[in-house]
C-alpha cells in the first residue's frame, strides 16, 4: 500500500484551466471519485463548471498571489498544473511573432512555477504532496524537429524548470511530476488526434494513483512511459 492509498478519504485536487479540455476532464473523473476539486480558469462567470471555481490567469502575478493569500490555510492534495496556451501558428523563420512568444513563455513556463510557489504551503501540508504540470512532448529536445518555436520552447523551459524543482523540493517531501498527455483531442489538439480526452485523464490519473517519491521530476507520457529529454 503506498502513501495515496493510505491518505485522507476525502482529498482535495487544485486543477488550472479547468473550464474545458483536458483541465476540465481533470476536475470531472477526480470528482467522480470523491475528491473536492478546486477548479480555477479565467472566467469563472462564463464556464458551466459546478462547485468550487475561482478565478485565475496562470500569466497574471497579481492574480496568483491574490489565489495564494485566499487558500493560505488550505491543504491541497494534488496540484494539477493544466492551463497553458499555444500561441499563433502558420509563422516561419522570418516572421516569428516574437511579441506573441513572450506571452506563451509567461502562461506556459512562468504561471505555473508562480502557482506551485503560491500553494506550496498547501500542498506540503497535505497526505499525498504532488504537483503536477502538463507539458509536451515538443518539449523533448531530444525528439524535436523544427517549428513550434513558441509553444515547444515554452514547454522545454518548462521541463528544466520543474526538474530544478523537484530536487529543491525534495527535502520538504513535496514531489513533481511532468505529464505529455498525448495528442489530445482538444481544441489545440484538434479532432485528428488519436487520443480522447477521457483516456488521456484515465491514464494520467492511473500513473498518478501509483507514483511515488522515487518518480519525483520525471517526464513520462500519460501511460506512464519516460519520455526523453
Amino acid at each position: 500500500m503506498n502513501d495515496w492509498e493510505k491518505a485522507a478519504d476525502m482529498p482535495t485536487a487544485l486543477v488550472t484551466g479547468a473550464s474545458r479540455g483536458i483541465g476540465r476532464e481533470f476536475v470531472r473523473q477526480y470528482r467522480a471519485a470523491g475528491w473536492r476539486v478546486i477548479a480555477t480558469c479565467r472566467d469563472p462567470a462564463a464556464s458551466d463548471l459546478d462547485g468550487d471555481v475561482l478565478p485565475l490567469d496562470v500569466a497574471d502575478p497579481a492574480g496568483v498571489a491574490a489565489l495564494g493569500r485566499r487558500l493560505v490555510a488550505e491543504t491541497i492534495d494534488l496540484l494539477i498544473n493544466n492551463a497553458g496556451i499555444s500561441g499563433p501558428r502558420g509563422y516561419s523563420v522570418g516572421s516569428i511573432p516574437f511579441d506573441a512568444w513572450e506571452q506563451v513563455l509567461r502562461t506556459n513556463t512562468l504561471g505555473p512555477l508562480r502557482v506551485a510557489e503560491a500553494l506550496l504551503d498547501a500542498v506540503a501540508r497535505s497526505d499525498r504532496r504532488l504537483m503536477v504540470f502538463l507539458t509536451s512532448g515538443l518539449g523533448s529536445i531530444t525528439q524535436g524537429g523544427g517549428g513550434y518555436y513558441l509553444y515547444g520552447s515554452s514547454k522545454a523551459a518548462l521541463n528544466k524548470a520543474v526538474k530544478s524543482l523537484s530536487v529543491d523540493l525534495r527535502p520538504r517531501g513535496v514531489g513533481c511530476l511532468l505529464f505529455h498527455p498525448g495528442w489530445v483531442q482538444t481544441d489545440m489538439g484538434g479532432p485528428s488526434a488519436p487520443v480522447s480526452v477521457e483516456a488521456s485523464v484515465r491514464g494520467m490519473r492511473k500513473v498518478i494513483q501509483g507514483w511515488s517519491m522515487a518518480r519525483t521530476g520525471a517526464f513520462v507520457d500519460y501511460t506512464g512511459t519516460a519520455i526523453p529529454w
